[in-house]
């Protein structure tokens, strides 16, 4: 199921903002407009799947640091009104993380679902350590003939969700606070087809290049259908593609593309997997990696990540231009655009360059990220979450 739309409410310097997300989504702008935070928002979504919400938070300062804190004392229609507290929320609202989700089924509308969950303080008698996240509530909808159908709620720490006949019934009455529905409930078809799509999703911001990075090192001799985050098991991705598969031909034309002349050797596989380049002008040596520059590697991860044996459903990318050269824009936007045909396809970034040129080979319009006094933004998003252009 494709992601169709995202919500984000209270989350860093995102006040309030929902959006729709197609095959292709990119977000362009520049630094401190909050980008990132609308790319860790869907993190948090896939921690909540995993039922890491709570430590996710907990490892970002805890509730008090991802809050929104902007914004000044001015109510929906931007007037002033006291009973707006300076951080954009009502006096009476307190500080909440609204999360929410929409998914598309294959087309016939059967089945589209929107996941929703809540997060704030714990209360005093609540069991949970101070300061710490406390999922307040979680829903699981679809929509049937026009109806919107349940198929989980929590509240608190019980949970309500469809027997095998569709009654209501109570699932869970003992989730702790830093538990999610979405996880504990698992078991149940239809909550595992949104939980486990959530869970496939795969995230890459920068790979490390240093001296120890894990891109450097062979990996061990596992077929591997897909990159790992940190690019770790890049050796065994590109022998899987050589070996197993026996197809590289976008792989050895994206090399050719980036360094005329070049090629990318995949020697045979023992006991570990690994790669190396052979250049025109030095062709009898074949450089390691933990001798090739670290844009030449971080270009050869991203070619592992969107020319991977099988894709990830959602693959979301947060400025992965960094350390390349500019030449390799290009190049790289050619990758993202062949891996939109896979799967679907996130990037956040704030190379105008990469951004047009995926636009000139897509004809996917990038969107603009902007912030002012009401927080982070999208140029041309209406009020009800649409774009005029779409």
């Amino acid at each position: 199921m494709p992601l169709s739309a995202v919500e984000i409410i209270g989350y860093r310097s995102v006040r309030k903002i929902r959006f729709p997300v197609r095959q292709l989504t990119v977000l362009v702008g520049g630094n401190g407009v909050g980008k990132t935070n609308l790319y860790r928002s869907l993190e948090l979504l896939q921690a909540a799947a995993r039922g890491t919400l709570a430590d996710e938070i907990a490892r970002e300062g805890g509730l008090a640091s991802i809050f929104w804190a902007g914004g000044r004392n001015l109510s929906p229609d931007g007037s002033f009104d006291p009973m707006y507290r300076t951080d954009g929320y009502r006096k009476d609202e307190g500080n909440k993380l609204r999360l929410a989700a929409s998914f598309a089924d294959l087309g016939d509308g059967s089945f589209d679902p929107t996941y929703r969950l809540e997060a704030g303080f714990p209360a005093k008698t609540e069991a949970a350590f101070p300061g710490e996240a406390q999922v307040r509530t979680e829903s699981l909808d679809w929509q049937q003939r026009g109806k919107t159908v349940s198929l989980m709620e929590r509240k608190g720490g019980v949970a309500w969700a469809r027997d095998a006949s569709g009654r209501r019934e109570v699932a869970n009455d003992d989730l702790l606070a830093s538990e999610t529905a979405l996880a504990a409930l698992s078991g149940r078809s239809e909550i595992a087809l949104v939980r486990d799509g959530l869970v496939a999703w795969r995230f890459f911001h920068g790979f490390r290049t240093d001296a120890e990075s894990a891109l450097r090192r062979p990996s061990r001799a596992v077929t591997a259908p897909s990159l790992a985050s940190d690019g770790s098991n890049l050796g065994a991705v590109l022998a899987t593609l050589h070996h197993i598969r026996g197809d590289r031909i976008d792989l050895d034309r994206a090399i050719e593309d980036a360094f005329p002349g070049a090629e990318l050797v995949i020697p045979e596989v023992g006991e570990f997997a690994s790669f190396g380049m052979r250049y025109a002008e030095m062709p009898k040596r074949v450089f390691e990696p933990h001798e090739l520059s670290d844009g030449t590697l971080q270009f050869l991860a991203l070619a592992g990540a969107l020319l991977s044996y099988r894709l990830p459903p959602f693959i979301a990318l947060n400025e992965p231009e960094n350390s390349l050269h500019p030449n390799l824009l290009p190049m790289l936007a050619r990758l993202i655009v062949k891996a939109a045909e896979r799967s679907q396809v996130w990037v956040v970034t704030h190379a105008r360059d990469l951004a047009d040129a995926i636009a000139a080979e897509s004809g996917v319009l990038p969107r603009e990220v902007v912030r002012d006094d009401n927080g982070t933004w999208l140029e041309g998003l209406g009020n009800l979450g649409e774009f005029a252009d779409d």
